[in-house]
């Protein structure tokens, strides 16, 4: 009797899809982290914050799992790091890729490059024992709040954002993004009226990236009537990311009653899905902060 290949597509997909199905009743998803950690996830060894469906893969564990610290490493980087994963703890799996050369087949000259996928588990610092955090410097003198980083982010974008009316969206026509007054945002338990306007403005921000001068984002091509669902998870997750890197405590947006379930139809008949989604995302996101001056 064969063992069955563990699929870590479809074993991600799962993940995240049980996770917005468990709080699919108040329209949440695993990224809005209004308490807690909301930077991305941290590599303990490396230091550097994980990237693609790796981020919204371990939001989701993270969710599931109460872990808040949002540091995560393999069983062996945790023991380098002087720590030991306690016995009986389930790992999360994070996935990589690796180009491995195809022999031709008959009458072919070349080898064909393929890229495969690697899982790979982690655990979070929550479940380890003997892990000593290294001394923390005294943290320097803030001249920015997380809202006026936001906004200076957005400025080095030259975006051009237009406001009035009632809607969010993005108009390629003009190439504009248009947002309700100010004013018009609201608070909420988990956010202020400014984070809940920053937090629409960078899913907007996102969506203006796929312009074909900047990330040329075509979805349409694979995912067909899918494709505006798909989009705006990309704009979510672009959104999320950034709400991360600027500490903006991020909330669901009125409009995801309109698309989630096209998000969950999508990621159960497509087990990529959710991939590509969160890799156009860090894309587009890359592209913002690489305007940052």
């Amino acid at each position: 009797m064969t063992k069955e290949r563990f699929d870590i597509h479809q074993h991600i997909t799962d993940k995240i899809v049980s996770a917005i199905e468990r709080g699919a009743g108040e329209f949440r998803l695993p990224w809005h982290r209004g308490t807690g950690n909301i930077m991305r996830p941290v590599n303990i060894a490396s230091k550097k914050a994980y990237r693609g469906v790796n981020v919204v893969a371990l939001w989701a564990y993270a969710e599931a799992s109460g872990f808040s610290s949002g540091t995560w490493g393999t069983y062996r980087q945790w023991a380098e790091a002087g720590a030991q994963v306690r016995k009986g703890e389930k790992a999360a799996y994070v996935v990589f890729y690796k180009e491995l050369e195809i022999a031709p087949n008959t009458g072919e000259a070349e080898t064909e490059t393929r890229l495969f996928a690697r899982a790979t588990p982690v655990f979070a610092v929550e479940q380890v024992d003997g892990y000593q955090p290294p001394a923390i410097d005294a943290p320097p003198v803030i001249t920015m709040t997380p809202i006026e980083q936001a906004e200076a982010f957005v400025a080095a974008t030259g975006a051009r954002i237009d406001h009035g009316g009632t809607r969010a969206f993005y108009r390629p026509s003009t190439d504009s993004i248009q947002l309700p007054p100010r004013e018009a945002f609201i608070g909420s338990p988990t956010s202020s009226p400014a984070e809940s306007y920053y937090s629409t403005l960078l899913h907007e921000l996102t969506h203006w990236t796929s312009a074909e001068p900047r990330c040329n984002r075509r979805l349409g091509k694979r995912f067909g009537d899918h494709a505006y669902a798909m989009e705006e998870l990309v704009a979510e997750l672009g959104a999320a990311f950034l709400c991360a890197d600027l500490q903006i405590s991020d909330e669901p947006r009125a409009d995801h009653a309109q698309y989630l379930a096209h998000w969950l139809t999508v990621m159960k008949e497509d087990k990529k899905a959710i991939f590509t989604a969160a890799s156009k995302a860090s894309e587009a996101a890359a592209y913002l902060i690489g305007l940052q001056s």
